[in-house]
């Protein structure tokens, strides 16, 4: 019988209840995990006296902290699916997103709660978790009117992805599609109580799902890494050492500004044993640079959308040769799940011909939160009955075996380590009063991917990019902001009236 992702933890708190389960470098705390098990048990029950169950939404609003990984471990004791959100992303997307799903309550850090509340235009019943404070983030509980419960056995958490039409949608995963994931990584790579995993991932970020859950079933350290050290190379390369970091995972884009602005060599990592690293492509030069100054590591490129956890993964043996170019490869289907190329006609292609990659499996997400529509689409049905999730990434199997990654089949693109849906930042571009047409393109910049608007305002409006930026700002998540803002009197149209996004494409040069 599967565990639990929170029964994993209770049986390491039993085990090892003295060792620390989190440690949180930046506020100076940490917490063991006989005291972290206690935290998560009381909030358990108050989300239990509030009515939250079997079936029932939490959302989570707050910074990385150690009281937020107890929110996320409570909700799961008490039976519910937790719903983490962005907490620096605008209170209005954050609402719609817990609108969407129907949580039926939020814990959010206390200084959030304004905000959140103005923007779903009604006060909610709030509850203060003192206990909180004392592990550095002062946590509120708020009553929601919730939704029905979800009739999804085991559902264990919802991811909000990004959504073609603006409106983001909610990947729903259950504690058996996460542990098939969490199992290959403990039978891979072999995790120890002594281990101490970094957290960099923000927990909306399908990252976060090894960071947490495999050290806390193995009885090993969480350590969170936040939000400023996150982003600031010359902050977290002595954090890495300081906090004797064994197992490092992360966007190659981290380990890229780690390499050329952190001054790795000033700093002593002999405890790192293992390199992890996933959501976008890593340049061979990159790479080399990273094993030049972590030598000898044990590195691993993982590969799944939020949708498969991880669904392939390969070793990465040893050093980078300097005359290489390409990346490496994706590599092959992890143990529980199965992939196929599909060519145009939805049949499989022979070793070596392009296609799109669809998984099948463990690890693959029940589907989108209460968005058949989509589902429909996301999955093929194959000759033998088993659904297999479209990535939407073409592939070409190599002589080895393993998938080389070509790109995407539609507007999705990877920025940070994020996936990005393109129509989702036109969508928010539309909001803006004085804007009369608007579309995005994406294109190669020196920070991987470059995007660029192409805006119309409307007559008598005033043309600025510092306007707009702040716009954006204040309407989606800072890694969806464009890079760069053109004024067009008219957007380029196709034969059939479309907006040409060829030409657009174009004129960004």
């Amino acid at each position: 019988m599967t565990l639990a992702l929170h029964e994993r933890f209770a049986r390491s708190a039993s085990a090892h209840p003295d060792r620390i389960a989190v440690a949180d470098p930046a506020r100076g705390s940490s917490i063991r995990y006989a005291e972290l098990d206690r935290f998560a048990d009381r909030l358990a029950g108050r989300l239990a006296r509030l009515g939250v169950g079997a079936g029932e939404r939490v959302g989570v609003v707050a910074p990385k902290s150690i009281p937020a990984v107890g929110a996320i471990l409570a909700t799961l004791k008490a039976g519910a699916a937790y719903v983490p959100v962005d907490a620096t992303a605008p209170a209005r997307r954050g609402t719609e997103i817990l609108t969407d799903c129907g949580v039926r309550a939020v814990v959010a850090e206390r200084s959030l709660a304004p905000a959140l509340e103005e923007a779903w235009g009604r006060e909610l019943p709030l509850q203060p978790l003192g206990e909180s404070a004392d592990l550095g983030v002062e946590l509120v509980l708020l009553e929601c009117e919730g939704g029905d419960p979800a009739p999804v056995e085991g559902l264990a958490y919802i991811l909000y992805t990004s959504g073609s039409t603006g409106k983001p949608k909610g990947v729903v995963h259950t504690h058996a599609s996460a542990a098939c994931f969490v199992d290959w990584c403990v039978d891979t790579f072999q995790p120890r109580p002594d281990d101490r995993f970094s957290s960099h991932a923000p927990f909306h970020f399908d990252l976060s799902i090894l960071d947490l859950y495999v050290p806390l079933s193995s009885g090993a350290s969480v350590v969170l890494v936040g939000e400023e050290e996150g982003k600031n190379p010359l902050k977290l390369a002595p954090l890495i050492a300081g906090s004797g970091i064994t197992v490092w995972y992360s966007t190659p884009s981290v380990l890229r500004l780690l390499v050329e602005h952190g001054g790795l060599e000033r700093h002593d990592v002999a405890d790192l044993r293992l390199v992890l690293f996933a959501g976008e492509v890593f340049q061979p030069s990159h790479l080399r640079r990273l094993q030049e100054a972590w030598p000898g590591r044990d590195t691993w490129n993982l590969y799944g959308p939020t949708e498969t956890n991880v669904c392939t993964a390969y070793e990465v043996v040893g050093g980078v040769p300097p005359d290489r170019a390409d990346p490496y490869p994706i590599g092959k289907a992890i143990t529980g799940d199965a992939t196929l190329v599909l060519g145009a006609d939805d049949r499989p292609v022979a070793a070596g011909n392009e296609g799109e990659l669809v998984v099948h499996g463990g690890t693959v997400m029940v589907g989108y939160w209460n968005r058949p529509d989509l589902d429909a689409r996301a999955f093929h049905a194959g000759a033998d009955a088993r659904r297999w999730y479209r990535t939407g990434d073409v592939v070409r199997e190599d002589d080895a075996g393993d998938y080389v990654f070509l790109g995407r089949r539609d507007r999705m693109i990877k920025r940070r380590g994020y996936r990005v849906e393109l129509g989702e930042i036109e969508a928010a571009l539309y909001r803006h009063p004085g804007v009369r047409e608007a579309a995005v393109v994406a294109a190669p910049g020196a920070d991987g991917v470059r995007v660029d608007a192409y805006v119309c305002v409307r007559n008598g409006e005033p043309a600025s990019t510092i306007a707009m930026k702040r716009f954006c700002a204040e309407n989606l998540p800072l890694y969806m902001v464009p890079d760069r803002f053109q004024f067009l009197d008219d957007l380029p149209k196709t034969s059939t009236d479309k907006i040409d996004y060829v030409r657009l494409a174009a004129l960004g040069g």
